[in-house]
């Protein structure tokens, strides 16, 4: 059996909130949130087959998010009724946890992530699941003030939000000199941080501010968050293979619209149980803690020796005033391929300063000096994904020496 599959507006947040409702209880088609020029309310047959989309799904699929992944290739991923459900369920039980019992997990959510996201459709799913009405920020610039004075329209005994690890910054930034904008932050029972890694220091501020935070780990084929501080969440499993972190659980898609090769080499089953391959190099300990080293695909030959760009990113990030430097790949005459260090704005003077030899220095005694990054590139603006994340390909095609790059 099948059903129709349409397309809503992501920023047309009341629309696609009703059509989830009516995707999960099984009275309306699948629903793929699209952003804000690709989108179209109702997709018949003719205009889906000349976009590339399916007319239709199988029955249990209620959503579709299109992503990039890290490759910039698209995959439509299918997420069934009860994969949705069951993660709304896992996060509530997760946060209700950590609260030891004095929440549900299961509240009123405010709504600061772009819908045709994971983590944007997320909060739409668990209001719809917890029974309540989110509240959503504005679409355009993140502000801190637009986000203080939302939050203060929310109702909700128990409130939570998700975001990511720039929004987050923003926002601790901005509360130093803002003490509404700290009281708000402090009423939400939990702050979900996800979509990359949220950097050491950027927790612990936000823990001495007295805020709920708690780092999250997962992608769209697993529903979103399923890793919560390293731990699997519910009846998530996680275990490693070759070095490769491996997911299970009743949150994981179905697959991708379209594409059985790319279903079958991301998904597959050992012993009675069905796996997703993340694509992330890490370590899984016998009690199930998650530690993410960084994506396989993110890795280069220099010099005949292996480096993990996830790994230098870090390890630079730990130089004052760098904290959101990010390290793409660039080509060696030499070296056959080379670390880069990219920072834009703010950031640009104190790469300057701190200066290349000491950021070479640093990342050679952590990681080796196969590592050592071989330039710095400062960019007016950082490209950002709409999800908030860096724009790898962007920012690699920039620090190639593209207009527009000073490089130190």
């Amino acid at each position: 059996m099948t059903r129709t599959l349409v397309t809503v507006p992501a920023d047309q947040s009341d629309a696609l909130l009703r059509a989830l409702r009516a995707a999960l209880t099984g009275d309306g088609p699948a629903v793929l949130p699209r952003s804000l020029s690709a989108a179209r309310p109702d997709l018949p047959a003719e205009a889906s087959n000349a976009t590339g989309l399916p007319a239709t799904v199988a029955q249990n699929i209620a959503l579709v998010i299109e992503t990039s992944g890290s490759t910039g290739i698209p995959k439509r991923v299918a997420l069934s009724r009860d994969a949705l459900l069951a993660s709304a369920a896992a996060s509530a039980g997760a946060i209700a946890g950590r609260a030891e019992g004095q929440i549900s997990g299961q509240g009123q959510w405010l709504l600061c992530l772009p819908a045709h996201y994971i983590a944007g459709s997320n909060v739409l799913v668990r209001s719809i699941a917890a029974g309540t009405e989110p509240v959503v920020m504005p679409a355009g610039h993140f502000d801190p003030g637009v986000f203080r004075d939302v939050a203060a329209e929310m109702t909700g005994d128990e409130r939570y939000v998700s975001l990511v690890p720039v929004q987050l910054a923003r926002l601790v930034e901005a509360a130093a000199d803002d003490p509404g904008l700290l009281e708000a932050l402090r009423r939400f029972d939990g702050i979900l941080i996800g979509g990359q890694a949220l950097h050491v220091q950027l927790r612990d501020t936000a823990a001495r501010l007295g805020l709920s935070v708690t780092r999250t780990y997962g992608s769209s084929e697993t529903g979103g968050g399923c890793v919560y501080d390293g731990m699997p969440i519910g009846p998530v499993r996680a275990r490693c293979v070759d070095g490769l972190i491996e997911l299970a659980g009743p949150v994981l898609a179905d697959g991708y619209l379209g594409d059985p090769e790319r279903t079958a080499a991301a998904f597959h089953e050992a012993d009675g149980t069905r796996w997703y391959r993340t694509g992330d190099l890490g370590t899984v300990t016998d009690d199930g803690r998650v530690t993410v080293l960084g994506r396989a695909d993110n890795v280069i030959i220099s010099g005949g020796e292996k480096v993990l760009l996830d790994a230098v990113e870090r390890a630079v990030r730990e130089l004052p005033g760098l904290a959101d430097a990010v390290v793409v790949a660039a080509s060696s005459d030499e070296w056959g391929q080379v670390p880069v260090v990219v920072v834009a704005g703010d950031a640009a003077p104190a790469m300057t300063d701190a200066g290349l030899t000491e950021i070479r220095a640093h990342v050679a005694s952590a990681l080796g000096r196969a590592a050592a990054p071989a330039r710095v590139v400062s960019l007016e603006r950082m490209p950002l994904l709409g999800s908030g994340k860096p724009d790898r390909v962007a920012i690699t095609h920039l620090a190639s020496g593209a207009p527009g790059a000073q490089v130190t």
